[in-house]
């Protein structure tokens, strides 16, 4: 709560109540075990709590939350601490305590004929993916911090991923949530329906609020059939254009069995080949683009590998297709998402990088990328742009490596500067400042700045009504 703070002697009194219902587990003061929870993933915050709260079920959140909220003491959930835009974290101006969801993560049930499965909000996703294949079914959300991030915190941000094309942002792949409200009391909105026309969902009231009007405790996701055949190849284009046509023709071409369509820029290549061991070019010569393309079916020995041949050798005949690579099995078509997972750890290695996650329409996406391209040059000579990610959906992660010679803190001092700028750009061509990273607190003057004034009033309203008191994760999402 932004305002005056509790008194040490009125927060050694919260944290006393708080212990004797989480327990001695439950409630973690100590500053090594802290350190983890309070840096942000970039190192570009720093967070501060009196104490972290480690709850081991839903019975315990509704009651810490109702405790604090009696306090006045504002919370701040966290899950996995895998956010790039500081959502998760607790900071000294609002008070808040930190709340981990990492000791609930229980699979509370699979339904394999339903394809459905209850997961607490502290599962690591890749256990929820193994899960379901444990049933011979698929969860289809798939990230890079997929080994680390949780369900909860996947819900609370609305993720993305490889896979939005053909399956949905996290939003989509959520039947029914079970939130913790700001003064204690649990909806139970756990349901597996696929149909329920009775007034307003509220479970997209909290999926990509970021903790902001309620702690997700657990949720009913959808399940898919596992694929019995893929078919995965690495293509070199003569431009973005010519990339977004191809995606448009691998999706009638196939039947809309198109899985993932990742756009990827000679540079990020050049940067996992010289930084991330194991990585090769696979074509001979080398190009300015290429996308990295998925096709996925139920039927093992389907014929996919003939369609993406076809589609491809076609598209090689129109001038949309310079060369490709076509996995022969399952290793090498790991290798080939290999050079999409390295283009995120090369850069690391190339001094400061800018970062933008934004989205257009998909037929905007070359229009996006030549006025950035220019913007970005203009403003900062020599920089080294490495735009790559999501075509399929139109989510480009706009990243700019410092130039060679350039002083990395002097760089990194322009981040909000061209920011905005790029963020202008996007906004005028219709598009989104974060297309799944969320808004967290990175964002949220910037977030105000292009929303309309009636989005944010309407935003206000709804966060007045659920925490009047502006508890849960205050000074994230939307400004008080």
């Amino acid at each position: 709560m932004d305002g005056p703070q509790p008194a040490p002697s009125e927060l050694d009194d919260l944290r006393q109540r708080l212990t004797a219902v989480l327990g001695e587990k439950g409630v973690v003061s100590d500053a090594e075990s802290l350190a983890p929870h309070l840096a942000e993933q970039r190192g570009r915050y720093q967070g501060t709590t009196p104490f972290m709260l480690r709850p081991a079920d839903t019975a315990e959140v509704s009651a810490a939350v109702t405790l604090c909220a009696e306090a006045g003491v504002p919370l701040v959930p966290q899950g996995g601490n895998t956010g790039l835009v500081a959502g998760a974290v607790p900071f000294a101006e609002h008070g808040g305590i930190l709340i981990s969801l990492g000791r609930m993560n229980r699979v509370r049930r699979v339904d394999p004929t339903d394809y459905s499965i209850t997961v607490e909000a502290g599962c690591i996703l890749q256990a929820v993916q193994q899960a379901a294949e444990e049933v011979d079914r698929l969860f289809p959300l798939s990230l890079g911090a997929e080994g680390s991030c949780q369900i909860g915190g996947n819900l609370s941000t609305n993720a993305g991923g490889i896979h939005v094309l053909h399956y949905g942002n996290a939003r989509d792949l959520v039947l029914g949530l079970e939130v913790v409200l700001p003064d204690g009391r649990i909806w139970d909105g756990l349901t597996a329906l696929r149909k329920d026309n009775t007034g307003y969902d509220l479970k997209h009231l909290f999926v990509g609020a970021e903790g902001t009007l309620g702690i997700i405790t657990a949720a009913t996701l959808k399940l898919f059939p596992r694929p019995r055949e893929t078919a995965v190849a690495f293509v070199a284009v003569p431009d973005p254009q010519a990339a977004v046509e191809l995606l448009a023709r691998s999706r009638s071409a196939s039947g809309d069995q198109l899985t993932a369509f990742e756009l990827i820029p000679r540079i990020g290549l050049d940067f996992a080949m010289r930084h991330v061991e194991g990585i090769e070019d696979p074509l001979a010569a080398p190009s300015d683009w290429y996308v990295l393309m998925e096709l996925a079916g139920g039927k093992a020995d389907g014929g996919l590998r003939g369609v993406q041949e076809d589609l491809l050798a076609a598209a090689c005949e129109d001038g949309l297709v310079l060369d490709a690579a076509l996995a022969a099995n399952e290793r090498q078509a790991a290798a080939f998402w290999r050079i999409r997972e390295g283009l995120v750890e090369g850069q690391r290695f190339e001094g400061g990088s800018i970062k933008h996650d934004v989205s257009v329409s998909v037929s905007k996406v070359p229009e996006f990328l030549d006025k950035a391209l220019a913007l970005v040059h203009d403003m900062i000579p020599g920089i080294r742009p490495v735009p790559f990610g999501h075509l399929g959906d139109g989510n480009i992660h706009f990243n700019l490596s410092q130039p060679e010679d350039a002083d990395r803190a002097a760089y990194l001092a322009r981040w909000d500067e061209v920011n905005h700028a790029v963020h202008t750009l996007v906004v005028g061509l219709g598009g989104s400042i974060s297309a799944e990273h969320g808004i967290g607190f990175m964002k949220v003057g910037e977030n105000a700045h292009f929303k309309s004034e009636l989005e944010i009033e309407m935003m206000r309203r709804v966060k007045t009504a659920l925490d009047p008191r502006n508890l849960m994760n205050p000074g994230k999402v939307i400004a008080p």
